[in-house]
Formats: structure tokens, sequence, C-alpha cells
């Protein structure tokens, strides 16, 4: 097949042009991918680091410090920073990341041309004639709708943004309530342990003066059930100090010889003063990230129903160069344009409409809704946090204590022999039981804590332990 080299070169110039434009406007990858926000946002909320380890160097350096972090024993803030290195779930969400920038980027380039090109061929007179027709065309629609379709994905990709931030931050806040809660569950064991110890005594002690006959079967048999209660109450403890141990070693991303951590060997003390947040919920409304999604997300939406609209007669067209040649192979080409359109015949966009206004009014009450559930969030997390520290102080303060001033007196009325072995016994099971009590309050208030910090950046996971006081149904049976 012969071409007219003049009319080629007129379609070359222009795919060439095409090419130069093209390349103008691609959008490019950032150096990145978006992450230096998310790690902006890590330091300002949490003042912790977070990496995004992509080569084996870059992982090994990571490993280093946890492994350097896990060697001693665990502060709270160790955990946590070893949970925002470490933990494989919140590596796998900053990929959202490189996700959406994907999007963004196609949406900034320039759609490729289309070539086609039809030949047909007829015989006359022992002469073949030959028909030829090519063109080369670009989706002039997408070029039209580039600019609004390119703010729609940079909005997406700022959400995105938003959302790793929010793994980020709600992986700290689950690592500090794992934290307290595996401690809290190693101080209950070891309390639950001598509970089971006075116990044992006790039940001893019952059944040899019950062989010389200085015990009726209902003494002896109240021993022994408290001592079959601390049993279990022990067996329960060392299950929950497992549950909460493998909790945290999970939202820390350890394995092997790694999972084998320190724990200090108590919580932390009570502050002397709770915070006092007399504005929370306007706080919240500012801050909370959940929010700034929902409202990106809202916008986003408003921008599609707005391109939508535009283009509901019309959302097809094509338009470029042609040339056709027809005749013997040495004829001229005859040059133009081609135009393809789609024609609103059966479909005149009403549908599209329809659905992307729904789509939006939908989102714009979800809106609503979270921010009325935010207000409500961050109240019942402010309560549960002051609620929680005046029970720990209440423990702290009066509860303790009382029980071992109790203890104290009644230590001395068995030295006087006013009391015996058994009195004092279940004494000291009472002053245990109100000790372990004491604990779980102050673990319930480091985790309300979280739970408040949680609920003024995003939503929180307000689940608790055990009600404190648990115990106190063996103390009060002892005596």
């Amino acid at each position: 097949m012969q071409l007219a080299d003049s009319g080629w070169l007129s379609i070359r110039r222009t795919a060439m042009s095409l090419t130069v434009l093209a390349l103008a406007g691609c959008a490019t990858f950032s150096s990145d991918g978006g992450f230096a926000s998310v790690e902006q946002t890590t330091r300002d909320r949490l003042g912790k680091d977070i990496a995004w380890p992509k080569t084996e160097a870059e992982q090994q350096t990571v490993a280093e410090r946890v492994n350097e972090l896990a060697a001693k024993p665990l502060s709270v803030d160790d955990a946590v920073q070893i949970a925002l290195l470490n933990n494989k779930g919140l590596q796998a969400s900053y990929f959202d990341l490189g996700i959406s920038e994907s999007n963004l980027v196609q949406a900034g380039r320039l759609p490729n041309p289309h070539f086609s090109m039809t030949r047909t061929s007829l015989v006359e007179d022992g002469v073949r004639n030959t028909t030829i027709e090519q063109a080369l065309t670009i989706n002039v629609f997408a070029l039209l709708t580039m600019p609004q379709a390119l703010k729609v994905e940079r909005r997406r990709f700022e959400q995105a943004q938003r959302s790793v931030s929010l793994d980020v931050l709600r992986v700290a806040s689950d690592t500090r309530k794992a934290y307290y809660s595996a401690l809290a569950a190693e101080e209950t064991v070891r309390y639950s342990r001598q509970v089971n110890e006075t116990a044992q005594v006790g039940a001893d002690l019952a059944r040899r003066m019950r062989e010389v006959g200085n015990f009726t079967k209902l003494q002896q048999a109240r021993e022994q059930g408290f001592y079959a209660d601390a049993v279990l109450n022990l067996a329960r403890a060392e299950r929950s100090r497992v549950a909460a141990r493998e909790r945290l070693t999970r939202l820390l991303g350890l394995s092997g010889e790694q999972a084998q951590f320190t724990l200090p060997a108590r919580l932390p003390d009570l502050p002397k003063a709770p915070n006092e947040l007399p504005d929370v919920e306007q706080k919240a409304l500012d801050q909370r990230i959940d929010l700034q999604m929902v409202r990106l997300q809202t916008e986003a939406l408003a921008s599609n129903l707005g391109l939508t609209r535009a283009t509901r007669f019309l959302n097809v067209l094509e338009a470029g160069p042609a040339r056709e040649r027809e005749g013997p192979s040495g004829a001229p080409w005859a040059k133009g344009f081609e135009i393809s359109f789609e024609i609103p015949l059966f479909d005149f966009g009403t549908s599209r409409v329809r659905r992307a206004e729904a789509i939006y009014m939908q989102a714009v009450n979800r809106a609503a809704e979270a921010a009325i559930n935010a207000r409500s969030e961050v109240r019942e997390a402010y309560l549960g946090y002051r609620t929680n520290y005046d029970i720990a102080r209440h423990y702290r303060e009066e509860i303790v204590p009382l029980r071992q001033r109790i203890a104290d007196e009644n230590l001395l009325r068995y030295n006087g022999m006013l009391i015996g072995v058994f009195e004092l016994l279940a004494d000291a099971r009472s002053q245990i039981a109100s000790v372990n009590a004491s604990i779980e309050a102050l673990r319930d208030f480091w985790m309300a804590q979280a739970d408040l910090d949680m609920a003024l950046i995003g939503r929180p996971n307000m689940t608790m332990g055990p009600s404190a006081g648990a115990m106190a149904p063996e103390s009060g049976a002892a005596h």
C-alpha cells in the first residue's frame, strides 16, 4: 500500500502535537506518595515516628529500632512507638495512599489518541480500485472534563491521607488500652495468687480442726468453698492475663523471641487532678479527622453532581483529522476530520443525574449524623474519664486505706487473742480483694483517658474490661 506523503505527514504532525501536549499535561507521582502528611499528623497528635519501609535496608533499620525498644521493660510510650513502626495492618493501610495517588495521576493524564483505518478494494475492467479511510481522534470530552475529574481525585487523595492518619491514631489508642489492660491483668494475677494462698491455708486449717473435733462440717465447708472460689478466680485471672498480653503482642506486631517482652510491675499512678475540658464538644468538632474526611467526601460528591448535570446529554465526544483515498493506488488523498459522539435518543441522562443527586444527599445526611455522633461520643468519653477518675481516687484514698486500717486493727486483736485465725484470714482476703478492685479502677481510668484522647481526633472504640470491684462478693462472703 502506498500513501501520499503530504497527507500522511499531516497526520504524523497532528499525532506529534498531541504527544507533546500529553507529555506537558502528564501528572507525576510525588516523591513520598503522600506519606509526609501522615507523618506530620502523627508528630503533631502523638509526638511519635512512623515509617513506611519499602526497601530491605529500610526494613532492617525499623527492625533494629523495634528490637532495641522491645529489649527493655516497655513503657506505654515505647509500646505505642513499636506498634506504629511494626504493626503489619498499619503498614498495609499505607498502600491505600499509593492506590489513591495512582488514581490521581491517571486523572491528570491526557487520554490516548485512537487510530482507525478502513480498506476496501474492487476489481473493475482488470483494474483494482482501492478505498482507504484513516482517522486519528482523541476523546475531546475527556479533555474538557479533565480539570473537574482531577479536582475530584485530588479530594479523594486528601481523604485517603486523612483515613490513613486516622488508622495510625487508632492503632496508637488501641495499643495504649491493650497496654494498660495487660499491666492490670499482671497485677490481678499476683493478688489472686495471694488470695488463693490464704484460702488454701484456711481450708487446710479447717480440715485439721474438723479432724480433731473443733470445727463443724458447715465451718469446714465454708472455708473449703472459699478456697474453691479462689482457685477458679486465679484460673480466670491467668486466662485474662494471657489474653491481654496476646492482644498487646498482636498490636505490637511481635513474634518469636520479641514476644517475650517485659512489662513494668504496676500501673502508672493516678494523676493529681483530672483534665478540665469545658469546650470538649467544640474541640472535637474542630479536630476530628473523621469529620474532615466526611466533609471532603461531600465536597467531592458535590463536584461529581455538577459534572453529571453538565454532561447529562453528551458524555462521549471524539474528534480528530481524517483522510480518504479512493481509486488506484496513486490517487490523491482527500483530507478532512472526523467527529463521533453519542446521540441521546433513548437515554437523556436523567437516571444518572437522579443517582448523583441521591448519592450527594445521602452524603449530606451522613455528614450531619457524623457531627451529631461526634458530639455525643466525646461527651460520653469525657464523662467516662471523669467518672473513672473519681472511682479510682475513691479506692486510692478511701477504700484501700480503710481496709488497711481494719487489717491492722484485726492483727492487734488477733495478737491479743480477741479473734481467731479464721477471722484474720477472712480479713486478709477482703483486703486483697479491695486492692484488686482498686487495680481494675485504675486500669479503667487509663483506658478511659485513651478513649477520650481518641474521641477528640476520631471515633473511639469505648470498650472496657471487667468492672471494678468484681471480687467484692468474695470479700463480703468471707465475713
